[in-house]
């Protein structure tokens, strides 16, 4: 790629991807690599700045990741955020310490004199996130912002063009966070903003296809948006040499199957084959209930098939995933916790009959993928629709999964999307679902008493999935989808609207 390029050097932290989110927001390309690069490797690929990322560990503790020191020496501007301040601080001769009062949240900060502040409000907020600070500055630093609780909450060596940050300002919660991005993107790596996701689909396209080559391609289709959209990609790289596997495991939305089928393969003349399978799938749920446990069960189940598959239509090089970031990020790396593990990501099997996995989409965020559909002509209909799991209701069922509780949310999520939509807010909802609880509930239908399953409403909204505000929908829509949920889904008393955040819980239940 001709693009010029921000690096994001990756130390762990679980908004590492969203910094690399809000970089290609503004214009500009950038890359997410892990910290043990080699400086040398860096600066063959000529980058105009790097960012540090945060991470889980302390810079105290044993095995806590640090980069190569070599790349302070590059002449590179670099900005640190959170660990990242702490490991840029310690590696030139700072001193970091457990803090006294650890911060987290939204914290009151106070910008001083600098180009990286430039045209933000000097009393303002921010997002910490943290438990050791910067006790003493290396050489030539100087400090720029303060909290109550962190007198060194940002720091500088305008000569040296290395800039540090005790907060998170990538993400929403940090007021004016934006603005400080673009002042280092554009005030002090003088970057011009030239990149745009038009130009990651057409490139990810013609790269695809030189990989492939003449070789033939099996693409993993859940029914989603994102293997929609991988497919799709793939289709535009090779044509006729992918063969796109639909695996139907019973465990998709009602009527999501058929859809999927007409568009991939009247619409668009995609060689689409579909496996209906929810017998083995549901097989080899009977009594699970973990959902760790669930989601590998139907990774790899789902791995098995596309050999079985692959076999049967003859040899094939590739398989495609449409696996994106936030999976990966959750799924865990080697210096991030797992939050929970994707069936793209967590649950593939150790031998695969196939030389390689492709994942086009796995630096993109939700919707990126979805502009990347827009751009090759997959219908709004189809990118649009509401987020669906890999491993399909069986996440949103708790406990142990059957074609009975099946049945029940099917409708009882159908009923929700229907409402929703007849009110005119599914658009301004970012993810919204039902989720069938596992517990049980008194009720009185006619004159006799019932005990029946609850079922919870999900919604939120969200910019980038990784963060996320529950929805604050009218009352007479939930009063009509509770309605018609304990009306219509036999063996369901009682329907309760989840008003969590992500954080502090995740948006999927499991």
């Amino acid at each position: 790629m001709n693009h010029e390029l921000i690096i994001v050097l990756d130390f762990g932290g679980q908004y590492n991807q969203l910094i690399a989110r809000r970089v290609r927001d503004m214009g500009v390309y950038c890359e997410v690599i892990p910290y043990t690069a080699s400086a040398e490797s860096l600066k063959a690929r000529n980058p105009k700045g790097i960012i540090f990322t945060g991470g889980p560990k302390s810079v105290n503790s044993d095995g806590a990741p640090f980069c190569d020191v070599e790349i302070f020496r590059m002449d590179t501007p670099i900005l640190g955020i959170c660990y990242g301040m702490q490991a840029m601080a310690k590696l030139l001769g700072g001193e970091v310490s457990r803090a006294e009062t650890r911060e987290y949240g939204l914290t009151r900060v106070k910008y001083g004199e600098s180009q990286l502040f430039e045209g933000v409000n000097t009393d303002n907020t921010c997002w910490m996130s943290h438990g050791d600070h910067v006790s003493a500055l290396p050489e030539g630093f100087t400090a720029i912002a303060s909290t109550d609780a962190t007198k060194l909450a940002a720091m500088q060596n305008e000569a040296r063009g290395l800039y540090a940050v005790q907060f998170h300002p990538e993400v929403n919660h940090t007021n004016q966070g934006d603005l400080i991005l673009r002042n280092f993107l554009f005030g002090i790596c003088k970057c011009g903003g030239d990149w745009k996701m038009s130009s990651f689909a057409k490139e990810a396209v013609a790269s695809a296809a030189a990989k492939i080559g003449d070789k033939k391609v099996i693409c993993a289709m859940s029914g989603g948006v994102d293997s929609s959209v991988a497919a799709m990609m793939m289709h535009k790289a090779v044509g006729k040499r992918l063969t796109c596997i639909f695996v139907d495991h019973g465990l998709l939305r009602k009527g999501e199957g058929d859809e999927v089928e007409r568009i991939f393969k009247k619409e668009f003349d995609v060689n689409l084959i579909r496996v209906n399978c929810e017998r083995e799938f549901l097989g080899r749920l009977v009594g699970v209930t973990d959902p760790e446990q669930k989601r590998k069960i139907i990774g790899e189940e789902f791995i098995r098939t596309f050999e079985r598959v692959a076999k049967e239509i003859g040899e094939v090089d590739f398989l495609v995933q449409g696996t994106i970031y936030p999976d990966v990020i959750e799924s865990g790396t080697e210096s991030a916790d797992v939050i929970k593990s994707h069936h793209n990501v967590g649950g593939l099997p150790d031998v695969i009959d196939f030389r390689e996995i492709i994942e086009p989409l796995r630096d993109l965020f939700k919707d990126e993928v979805r502009r990347v559909g827009m751009e090759l002509g997959l219908p709004e209909s189809l990118v649009m629709r509401q987020p669906f799991p890999g491993p399909g209701l069986a996440i949103r069922i708790i406990g142990d999964v059957t074609r009975e509780k099946l049945e029940i949310l099917r409708e009882a999520d159908w009923i929700m999307r229907d409402e929703l939509e007849k009110s005119g807010l599914a658009r301004e909802l970012n993810q919204y679902f039902a989720v069938l609880t596992g517990a049980r509930s008194v009720g009185v239908m006619g004159d006799e008493r019932t005990y029946d399953h609850i079922i919870a409403v999900r919604a939120v909204t969200t910019s980038d999935f990784m963060t996320a505000d529950w929805a604050k929908i009218p009352h007479d829509v939930l009063g009509r989808i509770s309605g018609r949920m304990v009306n219509e889904c036999k063996g369901v008393s009682r329907v309760v609207y989840d008003i969590t955040s992500k954080p502090p819980s995740t948006i999927e239940w499991e």
